[in-house]
């Protein structure tokens, strides 16, 4: 049922390849024999991830050693309580010279003088996406690019649970996939949005399903340069089979050039390029393929998301999904009321005609070029701490959608230099002072559009956080009426 590379016709609709390939899939995901009873195994920073690696270590009888430089963690009682030793306000050289193994939470960075000792000892060190893939038993689905990550798996997880499958979502969105393991079983399809951090630490792990959404440069304030950012992206590839599948946007041309190297069977996707597409988006539905001809798949007056860039999530959604035993009813059912996640061109609210849009998750610039484009007469507020790229390729979007852009955080003057020439640029200090400064540079039918471009950590926690303030603020201004 299968087709080989290069040829655009997928196996009919009414006959979805997993129903061929399901249960050989599910027989070749059972764990590999990996045991770490008696192992003095390493677990390196105390986030969500590493708290649920060092705990599942733990269950599975090895000594257990959880090392983060802040002083205090969340839950030391609980951890302590499980077995797991606390190593706290730093490092120490012979935690790292002494393990076993040594486990990275995706938020730490392999550089540390410590990984480089363990490594140059022949200390295997893995990331905790790879340690937790080793003793899932379901197929895995895995989804990476720089952006639209987490809206495409949301995607997944509820077009295969509307067709009947046992889903668990995690990874970089939801539980870390550690604390999936124990609940895995054979039938399990495990939907998990892979991020470059936690690839680059991986050596085994081989997604049944693997997509490619998208790329451009990002995370440059941690990968030293976008060519070691492509190859962890590209990682998501490296250990699939022939009879794997490999999903992959054929509007991007880098996304297109990074899945040569796979060996599985590539499925490609569009909203431009539709004639390179296998799955595609054009004349009121979502389209296969097949050697037949064209096959509707889902009708769009279903999709409630704003953007050609949402729609392109929804179009790699209903390809991953319908490879992986989606029918067409339950496709359009798991739209059905889901008009986005949290922070993710999120409607706020209104004020005299004015539209205020939370987008706080675009963290990088493309991301934030895409929002801008799906908007008019757009006041964007930008800024944060910065990551690389180049403010410059806002220029386009704002000179077509733009009236002005509010700049906040450590990237200012970065955004004030690239910008000033383009639209008006105003600095505030707080994204209270932001809000109010874009209210008053905006126009009736205009949007208010948070778009940062950039992480938040030198301002909030978490993007989650700077949108969950961005919406307060935004509640504080609509009850002033």
């Amino acid at each position: 049922m299968g087709r080989a590379q290069g040829d655009h016709a997928l196996p009919d609709h009414r006959h979805p390849v997993c129903a061929v390939q399901l249960d050989d899939v599910e027989t070749q995901m059972t764990p590999q024999t990996f045991s770490v009873s008696g192992w003095q195994v390493l677990v390196v920073g105390a986030a969500r991830s590493g708290v649920a690696a060092a705990q599942l270590l733990a269950r599975r009888g090895a000594s257990v050693t959880l090392t983060d430089r802040k002083p205090d963690i969340p839950g030391a009682v609980e951890l302590r309580a499980a077995g797991v030793r606390l190593e706290l306000g730093g490092h120490t050289m012979r935690s790292f010279e002494s393990a076993n193994l040594v486990v990275m939470s995706p938020g730490v960075p392999l550089e540390l003088p410590e990984v480089s000792r363990a490594r140059a000892l022949g200390i295997p060190v893995i990331g905790e996406l790879e340690l937790a893939s080793r003793w899932l038993r379901g197929p895995i689905v895995a989804i990476t690019g720089t952006k639209g990550k987490s809206t495409t798996t949301t995607l997944v997880g509820r077009m295969l649970e509307a067709a009947g499958r046992r889903v668990m979502v995690g990874g970089n969105i939801g539980y870390p996939v550690s604390a999936q393991v124990e609940a895995s079983t054979a039938d399990t399809v495990h939907v998990i949005e892979a991020s470059s951090f936690q690839l680059e630490a991986t050596d085994t792990f081989r997604p049944w399903i693997a997509a490619l959404l998208n790329f451009s440069p990002d995370h440059l304030d941690r990968h030293p340069d976008a060519a070691a950012y492509a190859a962890a992206k590209t990682r998501i590839f490296a250990n699939q089979q022939a009879q794997d599948w490999a999903v992959v946007n054929a509007d991007s041309a880098e996304a297109m050039r990074m899945s040569r190297q796979t060996r599985a069977q590539v499925v490609r996707y569009g909203v431009d390029h539709t004639n390179e597409a296998d799955i595609h988006a054009g004349r009121g539905f979502v389209w296969q393929r097949t050697s037949d001809g064209e096959v509707p798949l889902l009708p769009l007056a279903a999709v409630q998301l704003s953007g050609r860039h949402m729609l392109s999530n929804v179009v790699a959604a209903t390809a991953i999904s319908h490879l992986a035993g989606a029918t067409d009813a339950s496709l359009a059912r798991a739209l059905d009321g889901f008009t986005g996640l949290a922070h993710v061109m999120e409607p706020v609210g209104r004020r005299g005609g004015v539209r205020f849009v939370n987008d706080s998750k675009a963290t990088n610039i493309d991301a934030a070029a895409r929002s801008i484009e799906s908007f008019d007469k757009v006041v964007a507020i930008v800024g944060g701490k910065f990551k690389g790229g180049d403010f410059a390729d806002l220029a386009a979007p704002l000179r077509a959608h733009g009236r002005a852009v509010v700049a906040i955080g450590e990237a200012r003057s970065l955004v004030r230099a690239a910008l000033a020439e383009v639209v008006p640029v105003v600095d505030a200090d707080t994204l209270a002072d932001a809000v109010r400064k874009a209210w008053d540079l905006a126009v009736p039918d205009g949007v208010v559009l948070l778009a940062p471009a950039c992480s938040s950590f030198d301002m909030f926690v978490d993007y989650a956080a700077r949108g969950t303030r961005f919406k307060e603020e935004v509640q504080r201004l609509i009850a002033e009426r």
